[in-house]
């Protein structure tokens, strides 16, 4: 079994993120903090399974030097990501633009990564945009 299947059947049973490099790791968390814990050294040329690539995760997929990925639902903007900077991609469904979780508009890691070319650049940006919800809740 080639990396991108092994990733692929990782995603089984509620995992939401699967990565196959230098070591093998398996996330069930909810929207992108997984994908932005992980650091180019874990990304590098692996293959990266995913249960929704957006534009923002194509981003930091391509800024960590993915070489493969896998969306099972993978949004417009995260499909011209990932075919500018050459990286190999299959997906199940593909939609326009990622939708927030209420269902009502649009993602807010699609709007925040729109403009953005660089991941080290829009990083910061979801940073930011963590650290600001986490105030607006204490």
């Amino acid at each position: 079994m080639n990396a991108i299947d092994k990733a692929k059947k990782l995603l089984d049973g509620g995992k939401t993120l699967a990565v196959v490099g230098k070591a093998t790791l398996v996330f069930e968390g909810k929207g992108i903090k997984d994908l932005c814990s992980l650091s180019k050294e874990q990304l590098c040329g692996a293959a990266v399974a995913d249960k929704i690539v957006g534009r923002a995760a194509a981003l930091l997929l391509a800024d960590g030097g993915a070489a493969e990925v896998y969306a099972a639902t993978l949004s417009e903007g995260g499909k011209k990501v990932l075919e500018d900077r050459g990286i190999a991609y299959a997906y199940g469904t593909l939609t326009k633009e990622i939708v927030n979780r209420a269902g009502d508009g649009p993602c807010p890691m699609e709007v925040l990564s729109r403009g953005v070319e660089n991941g080290e650049e829009l990083r910061e940006k979801i940073k930011a945009w963590f650290d600001e919800k986490e105030r607006r809740s204490i």
